[in-house]
């Protein structure tokens, strides 16, 4: 017999506290939704609100040949306008991509001690962190998901205290999307007309994680997110799909009133990049960090893999000042990325309100 969780607290300590995730609770027999899972109305996902983002995919391959002009252009164009596009062709080999969902599903079918093992204040690596929902102490509803976070430090790091389960791909993925990162910003920073050096492009892209996400399936998803409204606070993220689906981006409109959600739909083989905080600040708002969330499904359980790439915690951010001279006004002002960090990491998901934290009113 499943157990009640009759009181919120008992809830979230085998949830949180105990490290047995929505996991846990699915594999305890719940049949319905808990009401610390269920979403004020307005942030709740109808799959009839929203339409499938047709826009193809960019071919990162021709990005060093003859067409690089047109690629440069169609990365530019997304990053303005949604801040979110899938690229093809990215030197990802596809069995990697299918190694790290397997690891995935390896790693959360794990039993539920084995994966606290990796909780806060008793993982081995302060740098890897087993967790669910996004803050869970500071939300009035939780998210229906489970993670693994893998902060890189070191290849040595990695291989000593990373959970065996994923380390090897998990390690071998982030190298390569570092590299496919480095060429889009490059692209978008040299479209600013603003010239850096590999060291300091370095700097915008020095730290680095990658996460697994576990969705597990869910009895009401029509009641409860994935993950809520947000946009990343890095510089760019690339994400690794499943075949299930689940992501949907907010297009902006200049009508408030007439928001659309576009589901991005998984394509075979592709990765999925958006822009984060970092570069909407550093453009001075030019490129849109993307407003994204994740919906439930209640056919079977998915997982995604992003790769977060952000300037190192000392790094300072602020618009490049070649961008603010054409504008003639900074919309942001000058921030340490570890205090922007801590703001965005100290509060719950609420669509783009971390960036209000450098904003220029």
């Amino acid at each position: 017999m499943a157990p009640s969780f009759n009181c919120s607290n008992s809830l979230y300590d085998f949830v949180v506290r105990d490290g047995n995730g929505v996991k846990g609770l699915i594999d305890s027999g719940v049949s319905e939704v808990p009401e610390r899972y269920i979403q004020p109305l307005q942030e709740r996902m109808n799959k009839k609100d929203s339409r499938t983002c047709d826009a193809p995919p960019i071919d990162l391959s021709k990005l060093n040949g003859s067409e690089h002009e047109k690629v440069v252009g169609e990365i530019v164009g997304a990053a303005e306008t949604l801040g979110f596009f899938q690229v093809v062709n990215h030197g990802l080999p596809l069995e990697l991509l299918e190694s790290l969902k397997d690891a995935a599903h390896t790693f959360f079918s794990l039993p539920p001690e084995n994966k606290a093992v990796y909780c806060t204040g008793v993982s081995p690596c302060p740098r890897v962190k087993y967790g669910t929902s996004f803050v869970p102490e500071k939300e009035r509803a939780l998210e229906w998901k489970d993670y693994i976070s893998m902060v890189y430090s070191s290849d040595e790091e990695a291989l000593q205290y990373w959970p065996h389960q994923c380390k090897e791909v998990a390690l071998e993925y982030l190298k390569l999307s570092t590299k496919m990162v480095k060429d889009i910003v490059e692209a978008l920073i040299g479209k600013l007309g603003v010239a850096l050096d590999d060291s300091k492009i370095e700097g915008l892209i020095g730290m680095k994680m990658v996460n697994m996400n576990y969705y597990p399936a869910c009895p009401n998803p029509e009641l409860t997110v994935g993950v809520g409204r947000h946009s990343d606070m890095g510089a760019i993220t690339v994400l690794l799909q499943d075949g299930i689906g689940g992501l949907y981006v907010k297009e902006e409109v200049n009508d408030p009133a007439n928001v659309e959600w576009l589901e991005i739909p998984p394509i075979p083989g592709a990765l999925v990049i958006n822009i984060g905080d970092t570069l909407q600040i550093l453009s001075n708002g030019k490129y849109k960090s993307a407003e994204h969330r994740v919906r439930t499904t209640s056919r079977q359980s998915r997982v995604s893999v992003p790769v977060f790439t952000m300037p190192i915690a000392t790094e300072r951010i602020g618009p490049f000042p070649e961008v603010v001279k054409k504008d003639g006004l900074a919309r942001y002002r000058e921030v340490v990325l570890q205090d922007y960090m801590n703001n965005f990491f100290g509060n719950a998901h609420a669509g783009k309100k971390s960036l209000d934290f450098a904003r220029i009113n």
